[in-house]
């Protein structure tokens, strides 16, 4: 594997094409190792707290069920991916926390006690920590969109690394459906690449003053490729809630080809 290096507090991963991770799909094939080595590197955290990219509400919203059920929300797979298990228990008590948190930060958090874990969870957690034995919180994201917005809340989740909570980002750096379709050319992509090169230069870079990089990150659909690689940006916003968690630079977790397109992870 590339000598990357993960840090226990944050992370941000993209999770790839529905179930394709867990079918060992070639093009997936970086991803699965990474993935399947995290335990590894990070350890095993108390409990993790889950932002995907498959989840928006008009305020953030915690799952605090105590057994929440999977929610195989995608479509045309083979019948094993709707049957997959991944019975990590849910932690009302971390729920109620969070939502204490958030509320101070100036939310209007929601408890749901009946929504189950999506796929961004469950994909990436089968190969990070197969066992299910962690506790786990989903966040939802804020329909609005808004990047700021993004960053101020994982802001707000910021104390949950003194309590040995990892705050995982479940997205995607490269999301154009229309570019993984049948018929697109998959060799290089200058847009693909160039918006990689800036993010990597937003999160990593240790000149870059606080000021700039938060600027950077609100103001991200004026980077190059930017709406090539997000003609909506869901699927890039767990990275901000990332960045507002972990604040100041980032290390680079991961930068390989999935589906055929870069696409990257950042550790705070």
């Amino acid at each position: 594997m590339p000598d990357y290096k993960p840090v226990p507090n944050v992370l941000c991963i993209p999770h790839g094409g529905g179930p394709m991770p867990l079918m060992g799909d070639p093009s997936h094939a970086q991803l699965i190792e990474y993935l399947s080595n995290v335990e590894a590197s990070l350890g095993k955290p108390e409990a993790i707290v889950l932002v995907s990219a498959h989840w928006e509400c008009a305020q953030p919203t915690l799952t605090s069920g105590a057994e929440p059920e999977l929610i195989y929300d995608y479509g045309g797979f083979p019948a094993e991916m709707y049957q997959l298990k991944y019975p990590a228990p849910g932690s009302p008590e971390l729920a109620t926390d969070i939502a204490a948190m958030l509320a101070e930060a100036g939310f209007d958090p929601q408890l749901d006690p009946d929504r189950g874990f999506d796929h961004g969870m469950f994909v990436p957690l089968l190969l990070m920590y197969p066992d299910a034995s962690i506790p786990v919180i989903q966040l939802s994201m804020l329909s609005s969109l808004d990047p700021e917005e993004h960053i101020r809340m994982g802001a707000a989740l910021a104390p949950l690394s003194e309590r040995n909570v990892l705050v995982l980002g479940s997205g995607f750096t490269f999301h154009n459906m229309n570019a993984f379709g049948p018929g697109f050319n998959p060799g290089a992509d200058p847009e693909n690449e160039a918006f990689e090169q800036w993010l990597r230069e937003t999160c990593t870079n240790t000149d870059l003053s606080e000021e700039d990089r938060r600027s950077r990150f609100v103001n991200w659909s004026d980077a190059p490729g930017a709406r090539w690689c997000h003609p909506r940006e869901e699927h890039l916003l767990p990275l901000h809630v990332c960045y507002g968690a972990g604040g100041g630079p980032a290390t680079q977790a991961f930068n390989e080809l999935v589906l055929g397109k870069r696409s990257s992870g950042y550790s705070w």
